[in-house]
């Protein structure tokens, strides 16, 4: 049986199979079907995918990260980046590339609820993996993590369910697009705006002001890298930019003299002075969004549970409408 034929074959017996069958069954249905494609349709590849992602971030800027202020607060955007990706090139076109089968099928006795609850439950599966392979990546690349946990007692747990509920809730942010937009031509153009605001308004890397910085709270970004720099402990870390700009002007003279190079010695003379100067100067760049306290890693896993909910519900509404599309 050829490739084309046994594709319809399925797909005229899911068909049979939905007519009768309640929304528990029918999801069932379903997430078969989706799993059957990650084999057929080689949707493994956002694995390999990822772990190249991650082996390229950890490579430039992996050195820095949970260290001091500038390399963690660096770090942890590159890591929303990771997740954002994963996230939105997982399903970006899968509800939009089948419209015509979900409108048909829905007149037959699809539920639609049904069938949104498989592509959660099976990019649920897909952020889990990629998760996974992020972290070991992470491990290879010899990043040094936190030595406090948070919540779970274990920094590697707290840091994989941040990653999992960003990638999470990036993924259902383009489930909802798929789900509204008209083929994968238009996903695929919207996504690179979405993904420009997600980086752009995260809050962290970009200094913002006013409006601007009030539309972070809508990002998923805002919420995943705040977490990230909670868990390393930001507040805590050194800042070490103002001691490489010393560094970098030790051979500056003045009337003969260089005064940065005798203040370098002498912080270099006294035990703990070079650590002693990086400290104070990481007093006043301190962020309370960053405390590192039980509390705000909870906040931010609560504002993207509930992203993750209102952008499954928003898919959900759009495709009810799916019997009334003209295209």
């Amino acid at each position: 049986m050829s490739e084309k034929k046994q594709e319809m074959y399925v797909a005229e017996r899911d068909k049979t199979q939905l007519k009768h069958k309640g929304r528990l069954p029918q999801t069932g249905v379903y997430l078969g079907k989706l799993f059957r494609m990650f084999i057929f349709q080689s949707d493994w590849k956002v694995f390999p995918m990822a772990a190249v992602i991650a082996g390229l971030v950890c490579y430039v800027v992996g050195d820095g990260l949970f260290r001091s202020m500038e390399g963690t607060l660096l770090g942890t955007f590159a890591v929303s980046c990771i997740c954002i990706w994963n996230g939105f090139f997982n399903s970006i076109q899968v509800i939009c590339r089948e419209r015509a089968i979900i409108k048909r099928e829905h007149r037959s006795g699809m539920h639609i609820t049904s069938y949104v609850l498989a592509h959660m439950i099976y990019q649920a599966c897909l952020c889990l993996g990629q998760t996974l392979v992020t972290l070991y990546v992470c491990i290879l690349m010899k990043v040094q993590f936190p030595v406090r946990s948070l919540i779970t007692g274990n920094v590697l747990v707290d840091i994989g369910i941040t990653v999992f509920l960003t990638t999470y809730a990036a993924d259902m942010m383009s489930l909802m697009v798929s789900a509204f937009v008209r083929s994968t031509t238009t996903a695929m153009t919207v996504m690179p705006f979405l993904l420009i605001f997600q980086l752009v308004f995260s809050g962290g890397f970009f200094s913002l002001t006013g409006t601007a910085e009030k539309l972070t709270n809508f990002t998923v970004a805002k919420w995943g890298l705040t977490a990230l720099c909670s868990q390393g402990a930001y507040n805590e870390l050194p800042m070490v930019s103002m001691w490489n700009s010393m560094t970098k002007l030790r051979n500056l003279e003045v009337e003969g003299q260089k005064p940065v190079q005798i203040l370098i010695d002498m912080a270099e003379e006294q035990e703990g002075g070079k650590e002693a100067i990086m400290l104070k100067c990481a007093e006043y760049n301190r962020n309370p969004n960053y405390d590192a306290v039980p509390e705000q890693v909870l906040l931010c896993w609560s504002r993207l549970i509930l992203f993750i909910l209102i952008f499954a519900s928003l898919s959900v509404a759009s495709l009810e409408y799916v019997d009334k599309d003209k295209r």
